[in-house]
């Protein structure tokens, strides 16, 4: 497996930062002092969205569009332990309406992804179970108070995530992944706001933790990686979005997502791979029903 694919594989390409947080929760691991460096961009649009469990749409932002344009660097400490870094560029745009779109750079976060247990499990495959510990903190001074066409939450991070991979002979897996966060308060520029039926004279937001869990299946051979998944994110505590109003930051943001990717790494030369995607959230609670494509190229140097 070439250490690109890896790297495309170790993060989620479809940044839409009021929609869902970055993931890494595949069983796949950097090799030994590989460095892999890569972009991937990211389109995603809804015109259609959840006012809570209300499904609407709304011609004051008409189809709402967001770019991510990701700088990734991943680096094999050993053969168990990966550390990897993101930063991505954002670009939010409403077709209608008098809301104007936002653009800037959005969270640094970095990644470091260890493997506890690797042993053979019946006669056909291996099993792996991997944990990851991930942090992240805003890189601007953007506002998450203008939802949303805000690039992001503005919140820091923190989240564990257990990952068990199943890698059979036959080149197929299956994989499953669960991580908790914890985010930091978010202050607003503003000295009091009303959310979830209660007025708070304060700037200061109180961010509920989120909860998700990804399932996967697919295939996996030599320089070709294959991945179909399901995912859900919870969000453990917010209300809703007021009726005919704007969301807010601290609002509960549920969703369920199916996506699926191409990593192929090339002969020649055989240090750079590619990844294509897509995704489509089905249902969710407060976020915009949205379709996401994306492509990235990663370029491997080995030391």
């Amino acid at each position: 497996m070439r250490s690109s694919l890896v790297l495309a594989a170790l993060v989620t390409t479809s940044v839409t930062p009021p929609l869902r947080a970055q993931t890494i929760d595949d069983g796949l691991l950097l090799h030994r002092r590989a460095l892999v460096a890569g972009m991937i961009y990211g389109h995603e649009k809804w015109s259609e969205y959840w006012e809570g469990t209300l499904q609407r749409d709304n011609e004051n932002i008409g189809t709402m569009t967001t770019q991510s344009l990701i700088a990734i660097v991943g680096y094999g400490v050993t053969e168990r332990l990966s550390v990897i870094a993101t930063i991505p560029y954002i670009w939010t745009h409403a077709s209608q309406g008098p809301l104007h779109g936002m653009d800037g750079v959005q969270d640094f976060t970095l990644a470091a992804k260890y493997q506890v247990l690797e042993t053979p499990f019946t006669n056909g495959g291996t099993l792996r179970a991997l944990v990851v510990g991930v942090a992240g903190i805003p890189a601007s001074d953007y506002t998450s108070d203008f939802l949303p066409l805000s690039i992001g939450l503005h919140s820091q991070r923190l989240a564990g995530r257990f990952t068990l991979n199943f890698q059979a002979h036959q080149r197929w897996f299956l994989n499953g992944s669960a991580g908790y966060t914890w985010r930091g308060n978010v202050k607003l520029d503003r000295p009091a706001y009303y959310t979830n039926g209660q007025l708070y004279l304060t700037d200061e937001v109180a961010m509920p933790d989120v909860f998700d869990y990804r399932l996967s299946a697919g295939f996996l051979q030599g320089r070709l990686y294959i991945p179909v998944s399901l995912s859900q994110q919870f969000t453990l505590g917010g209300g809703d979005i007021r009726r005919q109003g704007m969301p807010f930051v601290s609002n509960r943001m549920n969703f369920t997502s199916v996506d699926g990717a191409v990593m192929y790494s090339l002969p020649a030369p055989r240090e750079l791979g590619f990844r294509v995607g897509a995704s489509r959230i089905v249902s969710g609670r407060n976020v915009g029903q949205a379709t996401a494509v994306s492509g990235g190229l990663f370029y491997t140097f080995h030391f």
